[in-house]
């Protein structure tokens, strides 16, 4: 691969969103013991919404929660918003007085350091691969008397990836572009990255090799092209209709797309963002049913 035609970059740098979240203060949070008394939890702080769906789904108490388009979900309704996940409100942070705060290695380089300012021990969880998910559910199932949840979460997890490893055993795999979008520009994800590994994990191959565990590369559509890959996959992150009418726009203008095998064979899929996050998130068994059927359609229809 050569260096001169690709460039590492950080995702959160790329994408900029204004949110003006809540300030009210949140009660402590409750949960039932085994015994059926009420105890008090520990104050947790889920800064993205990837942790929050992550806590809802181990049955975990929140005091905040990020602002965000997405529905969060219902079991924290009324709950203190602290604002954008990659520029949270430190004051409405440190105002909840948490005892923990969540937020993912993917924003470590650009929010340790305000959080380290703000007086406010972060921790970030890696989500960054199905792997890594895995055992940051194990070691919070452990943590907060949660694993039965984690456990029954994680096998529906390894479940489905047997289950595809057994479906596509024999078969010729893929090769796989994967573009990750933001507004008014897109990145190419490296195998490194959350989609890379679902990728990986539903029998792809992806045509681009990041360097220094880079997630995502910037590479122009000549050098694409060369790799010639058998999918292509687009991922909107941030505004997801623009996104896709930006992709669209650039299919159709740029006349080297026409020359991509994915693109002569119809391809080229837009990928859910709501399954397909910059980071992990607990649609893994939904995620790799999409990734299935667009990476072997013949053995879907049978």
């Amino acid at each position: 691969m050569k260096k001169s035609l690709l460039l590492s970059f950080s995702l959160s740098s790329l994408v900029l969103f204004a949110c003006q979240p809540m300030v009210e203060q949140a009660g402590p949070a409750e949960y039932k013991s085994h015994n059926g008394e009420s105890e008090q939890e520990e104050r947790v702080i889920a800064t993205t919404v990837s942790t929050t769906e992550l806590a809802d789904a181990l049955e975990l108490e929140l005091v905040g929660i990020p602002t965000s388009y997405k529905d969060l979900p219902t079991r924290y309704e009324g709950v203190t918003e602290i604002g954008n996940p990659m520029s949270p409100d430190m004051e409405s942070i440190r105002s909840l007085q948490p005892d923990s705060v969540w937020s993912v290695t993917t924003l470590q380089v650009d929010l340790e350091d305000p959080f380290l300012q703000a007086g406010v021990d972060a921790d970030f969880l890696d989500l960054q691969s199905v792997e890594s998910m895995i055992n940051e559910i194990l070691q919070m199932g452990e943590a907060y008397d949660r694993r039965e949840q984690a456990t029954s979460l994680i096998d529906s997890f390894t479940e489905k990836i047997e289950q595809v490893e057994n479906e596509i055993k024999g078969l010729q795999p893929p090769s796989v572009l994967i573009l990750m979008g933001v507004p008014g520009s897109y990145l190419v994800a490296t195998e490194h990255s959350y989609i890379g590994d679902l990728v990986r994990l539903a029998g792809g191959i992806n045509v681009i090799q990041g360097e220094n565990e880079a997630e995502y590369l910037a590479s122009n559509t000549e050098y694409l092209q060369q790799a010639n890959p058998d999918v292509i996959l687009r991922a909107a992150h941030g505004m997801p209709r623009e996104v896709i009418d930006m992709f669209d726009e650039e299919f159709q203008t740029n006349d080297i797309w026409k020359h991509f095998n994915a693109v002569k064979t119809d391809r080229v899929y837009d990928l859910e963002e709501l399954l397909f996050g910059t980071t992990g998130n607990i649609a893994v068994v939904e995620a790799l049913d999409e990734l299935q059927k667009m990476l072997y359609p013949r053995n879907e229809s049978k």
